[in-house]
């Protein structure tokens, strides 16, 4: 596994099916990252904001312009960022806000704009699409492709971290593919039952797709079965995710209240005031990405 130029290693948490705990998976994995003494960006990309209230900073995704929308929409205004992030006891955070919702519509723009520019046949569509966006400059797209978005974003953070871990939206689209092309690494989280296959198929493909498109290559790091309980269906589900990703580490969450009241408390499990079974499991989750990219020792 590699890490970026800053020497970080990129992580994103996705998953379009909702429901599946994906934002709770990304921030335990943030705080078990923590306890073993790495520095953590968590970036929230989901225009919901869930994570951003999650780690008890409700304010800042409410706090108007600029935002981290500016910053992945607005190339000469990358540097932003570094005026965005806002500590927590256990990682700064680059916060989501409800202006996010608007980065799919931007983010499209400025993909069409990449394709248009590489087509002959699309002679003048370039500037046509600009006058649609609201940040997007079609001068300043300049590749194949718009999804670097993130990546750029995340080069022009000025501190150095251990880890940048991205939570994507639930739902497939620009904004997911930004997050996932900056991170190149995927972490899956699944719940134990039969509707979560198709998900997984269809993430899978996605997944292929990015890869054909802009040429890159997207590493699996790990799956989270999450929420498991002692039933026939969870049995099936954990041997069918076993069997599709052989060679994986699966991790196994089993359910627990402390969970959900850690979130309401905008903490991980680590940070919560009373212990719980499922922190060893996201401590084998931080020791097994600990080793995929190389750190040796345990710093805490």
């Amino acid at each position: 596994m590699e890490r970026d130029d800053s020497g970080a290693s990129r992580i994103c948490v996705t998953n379009a099916k909702g429901g599946t705990g994906k934002t709770t998976i990304a921030i335990n994995v943030a705080g078990a990252l923590n306890e073993r003494g790495r520095d953590v960006l968590f970036v929230d990309l989901d225009p919901q904001g869930n994570a951003t209230e999650g780690l008890g900073l409700v304010e800042e995704y409410d706090s108007g312009p600029p935002t981290l929308f500016d910053a992945l929409t607005d190339h000469s205004r990358r540097e932003v960022v570094n005026d965005l992030v806002v500590e927590h006891p256990e990682m700064d955070v680059l916060p989501s806000s409800i202006d996010l919702l608007q980065a799919e519509h931007e983010l499209t723009i400025a993909d069409l704009v990449a394709r248009s520019k590489s087509d002959p046949s699309l002679s003048g569509a370039a500037e046509a699409l600009g006058e649609l966006a609201i940040h997007v400059d079609p001068a300043a797209v300049t590749g194949t492709h718009a999804l670097d978005a993130l990546e750029q974003t995340l080069a022009a953070v000025e501190r150095e971290y251990d880890y940048v871990i991205v939570d994507s939206p639930p739902f497939y689209g620009k904004l997911t593919d930004t997050g996932i092309f900056a991170a190149r690494n995927v972490i899956v989280p699944a719940l134990t039952e039969a509707t979560s296959e198709r998900a997984i198929e269809l993430l899978i493909d996605q997944i292929a797709a990015l890869e054909g498109q802009v040429g890159i290559s997207v590493n699996t790091v790990g799956v989270v079965a999450n929420r498991v309980e002692n039933t026939g269906e969870d049995r099936t589900m954990l041997q069918w995710l076993n069997e599709v990703f052989d060679g994986f580490p699966v991790w196994e969450v089993r359910k627990r209240v402390a969970l959900q009241r850690a979130f309401s408390a905008g903490t991980s499990l680590f940070e919560y005031e009373d212990s719980v079974d499922m922190e060893d499991v996201f401590l084998e989750m931080a020791d097994e990405l600990d080793r995929q990219f190389g750190y040796t020792e345990v710093t805490a």
